[in-house]
């Protein structure tokens, strides 16, 4: 029997939503201190939750702190102060094998520049999330093909980045943030190193996934055409998240 006749039998009915808490920054701060001594506060006292389904979008000046609070909302930088709980879990409690393993079971990642690996075709990318988590070949592959088709990619599967228009590099990483079926995806400018035309077809596949699949969304944008079709929108000045829709 054929792969593709696998795969058209997969079918991925979509969560319910509802009013479960996804993510959530109680009180965070974060500080560096400079070469000179100084403390620079990025974040200071931080509340946000996340819930099932709600699509979020995070803007201000570059620098204001955006950057920095998705990769702490993502278990990649820890907090000076507070904690971020991923499904009543606490990231501090975590060591980093099980942080590791946390956030490539509940998240998904979308940066400005896709980081594909280049050596790998589209479809071995989006697979490798579910490679990782330790998913039988067959059903990594499945998922994967599945994905690509949701996010126009037939047709290209068998490419590697190299090959691949920009458009369809980001599309290739949209659908590897989903294919672990994380409950909550997080996305640095996601269109922020796309042409026009090409950002606003990358912003409908987001969204239409959105609504299959009820993922949660953070997005930190600059791009306010972008940021009003969000659920809610928060702004960070001297380091205070503060929600403006």
């Amino acid at each position: 029997m054929s792969l593709n006749h696998f795969t058209s039998q997969i079918i991925l009915p979509p969560a319910k939503a509802g009013e479960h808490i996804v993510l959530e920054a109680d009180n965070v701060s974060k500080s560096y201190q400079e070469g000179s001594g100084a403390v620079l506060h990025i974040l200071k006292g931080v509340n946000l939750t996340i819930r099932s389904s709600e699509t979020i979008a995070i803007v201000g000046a570059s620098g204001c702190g955006k950057s920095t609070l998705l990769h702490i909302l993502g278990g990649l930088d820890q907090p000076t102060e507070g904690h971020v709980l991923i499904d009543n879990q606490d990231f501090a409690t975590m060591s980093e094998t099980v942080r590791c393993r946390v956030r490539n079971k509940y998240l998904g990642f979308i940066y400005q520049f896709h980081h594909l690996l280049p050596e790998f075709t589209a479809l071995e990318n989006v697979a490798m999330p579910m490679f990782i988590r330790g998913s039988s070949i067959k059903k990594a592959v499945q998922r994967a093909r599945l994905l690509l088709e949701k996010v126009g990619m037939v047709g290209r599967l068998d490419h590697k980045p190299p090959e691949l228009s920009g458009g369809e590099r980001q599309r290739t990483a949209i659908a590897r943030a989903l294919c672990a079926e994380p409950k909550c995806i997080l996305a640095d400018e996601p269109t922020g190193n796309l042409d026009p035309a090409t950002a606003e077809q990358v912003v409908d596949v987001i969204f239409k996934l959105n609504r299959d699949y009820h993922t949660s969304l953070v997005v930190v944008t600059h791009d306010m055409d972008l940021a009003n079709k969000m659920d809610s929108i928060y702004t960070i000045e001297d380091g205070h998240l503060t929600k403006i829709k």
